[in-house]
């Protein structure tokens, strides 16, 4: 398929209408910093073993997947919700229909943008502070720091608010952002508090990957204009090759404009499991016997008269009423006369 014509259905579509992009407003930069603030005060905590520390020791001992074994079956798959793997496919299948209808590839690109995000920061601070999760602990009231685990803050927890959050981030009314963005709060505090109940994260991983999660969101607004770039180069490519396309001849046999006029054409060769033999002319009325056609300047063959041939007369069955042959003489070895004719 050529690349033209995977937008060909983007142009049959009615315009959509003006798209609202959420700009770095006053409020949303002081989130932002309130935020910053927090996401430090966290990992202040835990690096100095305060209360916070002890507080996660405590829920980890009261291990809630033994006081609520009931929960555990279903909180197993709920859980999926916050990894990177499935929702990216999820949330990616609309937004990619959206950008479809709407003629855009924006919400695509905010999507890849913000989970780059989110890979480089999260991933960033997990391989630096390296803290051990709760079932690979080897002292009781230790931080695990620095102890090449990769447990803080929660991947799960950070996932699950940018890749929901985002939905509520590219809507296009105020309703459809307010119950979005219930929608996805709602799924990320679920996806955090599951982790601590299975016992996969310690709770201040929990409140570290929220405020991770949450800034990607906040800061989104900043990479607005590398995203319109992005999407101005992939269109400025789409219409090359939809020019390239044009250019092309229209025709199978049209002449190349590639190959230089005088060169002769090459021979077709044999394709593989076809004939060599080259199928023979019929012959015509110029034609010798053996399919060779007389040049025009000799005679034509003189041809003997063709002679009658006697027909082999078969013998009449025999029937019951005897046979319908001419009666003979016999005897004497005469004929009887032919009867006239």
């Amino acid at each position: 398929m050529r690349i033209d014509r995977i937008f060909a259905r983007l142009d049959r579509e009615p315009e959509p209408p003006k798209i609202e992009i959420p700009g770095m407003s006053r409020t949303r930069k002081v989130l932002f910093g309130s935020t910053v603030a927090f996401y430090i005060a966290i990992v202040w905590a835990v690096l100095v073993s305060s209360w916070l520390v002890l507080l996660d020791w405590k829920v980890m001992l009261f291990r809630p997947y033994e006081q609520w074994p009931e929960l555990h079956a279903f909180l197993d798959y709920f859980v999926v919700l916050g990894q990177r793997g499935p929702t990216a496919v999820m949330v990616a299948a609309w937004l990619g229909w959206r950008s479809w209808r709407q003629h855009t590839l924006r919400p695509l690109l905010a999507l890849a943008a913000a989970l780059l995000l989110l890979n480089l920061t999260v991933g960033a601070v997990k391989i630096g502070l390296g803290r051990l999760g709760p079932h690979y602990a080897t002292e009781i009231g230790s931080a695990e720091m620095f102890a090449g685990g990769d447990i803080f803050p929660s991947g799960h927890t950070a996932n699950a608010v940018v890749t929901w959050g985002i939905l509520a981030y590219l809507a296009t009314t105020p309703r459809a952002r307010r119950w979005l963005s219930v929608m996805s709060a709602v799924v990320a505090l679920g996806v955090g508090a599951t982790t601590v109940y299975l016992g996969t994260h310690w709770l201040s991983d929990v409140l570290l990957g929220w405020a991770a999660g949450l800034l990607i969101l906040l800061a989104l607004p900043w990479f607005e204009p590398m995203i319109a770039r992005a999407e101005a180069f992939v269109f400025a490519v789409r219409e090359r090759w939809r020019a390239r396309g044009a250019l092309a001849p229209a025709l199978p046999g049209a002449t190349d404009p590639a190959v230089p006029t005088g060169v002769p054409a090459a021979v077709p060769s044999i394709r593989p499991g076809a004939d060599p033999t080259p199928a023979r002319e019929p012959v015509g009325a110029g034609s010798s016997r053996y399919g060779v056609t007389r040049p025009p300047h000799l005679p034509a063959p003189a041809h003997l008269q063709a002679r009658p041939h006697g027909v082999r007369s078969e013998r009449a069955p025999v029937t019951p009423a005897g046979s319908r042959r001419p009666p003979q003489a016999r005897g004497g070895g005469s004929h009887a006369p032919h009867p006239a004719r």
